[in-house]
């Protein structure tokens, strides 16, 4: 299954069961599942059954769905009543000839009461039902067509997650490969700060100065939290194959690449180890903020 947004937007007409039926669905990031429907009178009936349309259609998202029912759309044409409208148009001509009248206009004789008859609504209730579910199966193709455009939607966030997790490899590779890490470099640190303590207080010992050292240079490695990263990237990957529903494993995983971006920092004995975890934590709060709006 593909990577679907939360966010996305769904306007389907249809005209069914001698009516006209209109459904607007928009869908914003939510932690949830929440539905709030705006329908008319006499529609109440049906939310049941809708909020279960969209659980089967959906897993997480803040959903905001009206639906108006045009009932004129399969109203019988209006009747007309010709013998009224004949004696009413031979009284027209008299008045006009005994008084001196305007000559009367079509419309005007259409106007008058009578002449046209609309057919009488009746509360059915066979008819209210197949209104009823006409509504929900409109809302059904709705749901799909607002799907859809979230999957769309889906496939342009997982190319920006691609590309993020990405640069978060070629950072962890960046720190694995900084030459601060190298066994010469270490080396020469080790030596530079036993000579500097030697220094202030020569009567400290030298080798067991050495010892401390190595031991806090130990503490300092950076080597699990680096190997951790490079798993979490290949998680993010797994997941973004997966599909649709990730975003909550997404969200938790980016809260691991925080995690080991911080502590790589705090362990972080060069300058050039410090600014790759700075520009780490920046591309991983660029990955959550995007992760937000997937499903």
């Amino acid at each position: 299954m593909s990577l679907q947004s939360m966010t996305g937007f769904a306007r389907h007409l249809r005209n069914s069961a001698g009516v006209q039926i209109l459904w607007e669905i928009k869908s914003v990031n939510g932690k949830g599942l929440d539905v709030r429907f705006r329908l008319p009178a006499g529609l109440e009936t049906i939310e049941q059954k809708a909020r279960i349309l969209f659980s089967q259609h959906f897993k997480r998202g803040n959903f905001q769905a009206a639906v108006t029912v045009d009932r004129s759309a399969g109203v019988a044409k209006a009747i007309l009543n010709e013998p009224l409208l004949k004696e009413l148009a031979a009284i027209a001509a008299r008045l006009r000839e005994d008084y001196g009248l305007a000559a009367s206009t079509p419309e005007g004789l259409m106007a008058l009461r009578g002449v046209l008859e609309a057919p009488q609504e009746t509360a059915d209730p066979e008819d209210q039902h197949k209104i009823e579910e006409a509504v929900l199966a409109v809302l059904d193709e709705t749901l799909i067509q607002l799907a859809h455009n979230r999957q769309a939607e889906g496939r342009a966030l997982g190319e920006i997650l691609t590309v993020q997790i990405a640069a978060i490899e070629m950072l962890v590779e960046q720190a694995r490969l900084d030459p601060s890490r190298s066994f010469d470099a270490i080396r020469s640190r080790l030596a530079a700060q036993v000579s500097l303590l030697l220094d202030a207080a020569p009567a400290l010992d030298e080798s067991r100065l050495y010892m401390e050292a190595a031991f806090l240079a130990t503490k300092a490695d950076i080597q699990e939290e680096l190997d951790r990263l490079e798993m979490h990237v290949t998680a993010a990957r797994d997941l973004l194959k997966e599909g649709n529903g990730v975003g909550r494993k997404l969200d938790f995983l980016t809260q691991e690449f925080n995690r080991e971006a911080n502590t790589l920092c705090s362990k972080a004995n060069a300058a050039s180890i410090t600014s790759i975890g700075l520009d780490l934590k920046a591309v991983v709060d660029q990955l959550r903020e995007q992760i937000q709006n997937l499903e």
